[in-house]
C-alpha cells in the first residue's frame, strides 16, 4: 500500500517571521501523522527552512529547479545547489510556471531529470485548462506532459518521481474536481506509468493538486489512485495545512 504524501506549495508568500511561526505549528502537530508531508517553500527562505525542520519529520521541497547544471544562467538555481540545502523534492511544470513562463513539456522533463541526478525527487505537475477539459482533451493534455518525462527517464527512475495532478482550472478558484473526476485521471496516469515500468507504477505517489482543503480531503484521499495532495493557500495555515495530513490517515 503506498504512503500518503502532502505537500504544501507556499507559491510567493512568506516572512522570515511568519515562517518561523507556520514551521513550528507544523512541525508540533505532525506527531502521530500518517502521512509523509513536506513544505515547498521559495528559494530565499530554503535556509531558513532547512534549520527549523533539521531532525524532524517535515520534508524540504524547492518550487523550481534549473535544467542546467551551472553556469551563465542568471536567475536559475541548480538541483545541486537546492541538495546543499537539504531539499528533498523539487516541483516541476507547475501550471503557473507553464503558463507564466512559456515552460514546454520538453523543459519540463530535462528539469525533472536534473532533479533526479541530484538525488531529490521531482514533484512533475500535469493538468489541463478548463477549455482544454470542456473540449474533450484532457486525457491527451495530461498524457503528453507525462510521456515528455518518462521519454528521458530509465525505466529505474520512474520509481523516484512523485506526479501531482492539478487541473488548472481548480487552482485558487475554490472549484474542486469531484472525487470520482480526480480518480479517472489519476487512473490514467497510473496506467501510462505502468507502460514504461509495471512494478514501479504501483508505487509512485500520485497527488492531487487543485484547490484540496480540510473539508475535502478525506474524500479525495479515500480514492484508489490519490496518494496525498499538493496543497497551495491551505499550506500557509498550520491548521488547515495539518488537517489535511491527518485527513490521510
Amino acid at each position: 500500500m503506498r504512503r500518503k504524501l502532502v505537500v504544501g506549495n507556499w507559491k510567493m508568500n512568506g516572512s522570515l517571521a511568519g515562517n518561523e511561526a507556520l514551521l513550528s505549528g507544523i512541525a508540533a502537530g505532525t506527531g502521530a501523522a500518517g502521512a509523509d508531508c513536506a513544505v515547498c517553500a521559495p528559494a530565499p527562505y530554503l535556509a531558513q527552512c532547512q534549520v527549523a525542520l533539521s531532525g524532524g519529520a517535515v520534508g524540504l521541497g524547492a518550487q523550481d529547479v534549473s535544467a542546467q547544471a551551472a553556469g551563465a544562467f542568471t536567475g536559475e538555481v541548480s538541483a545541486a545547489m537546492l541538495a546543499e540545502f537539504g531539499c528533498r523534492y523539487a516541483i516541476v511544470g507547475h501550471s503557473e510556471r507553464r503558463a507564466m513562463h512559456a515552460e514546454s513539456n520538453e523543459l519540463v522533463a530535462n528539469k525533472a531529470v536534473a532533479a533526479l541526478a541530484a538525488g531529490i525527487t521531482p514533484i512533475v505537475c500535469v493538468g489541463e485548462t478548463l477549455a482544454q477539459r470542456e473540449a474533450g482533451q484532457t486525457q491527451q493534455v495530461v498524457s503528453a506532459q507525462l510521456d515528455a518525462v518518462l521519454a528521458l527517464l530509465g525505466e529505474g527512475d520512474v520509481a523516484h518521481i512523485v506526479v501531482a495532478y492539478e487541473p488548472v482550472w481548480a487552482i485558487g478558484t475554490g472549484k474542486t474536481a469531484t472525487p470520482e473526476m480526480a480518480q479517472e485521471v489519476h487512473a490514467q496516469l497510473r496506467a501510462q506509468l505502468k507502460q514504461t515500468n509495471a512494478v514501479a507504477a504501483d508505487t509512485v505517489q500520485i497527488l492531487y493538486g487543485g484547490s484540496m482543503k480540510p473539508e475535502n480531503a478525506k474524500e479525495l484521499m479515500a480514492q484508489p489512485d490519490i496518494d496525498g495532495g499538493l496543497i497551495g493557500g491551505a499550506a500557509l495555515k498550520a491548521a488547515d495545512f495539518l488537517a489535511i495530513i491527518h485527513a490521510a490517515n
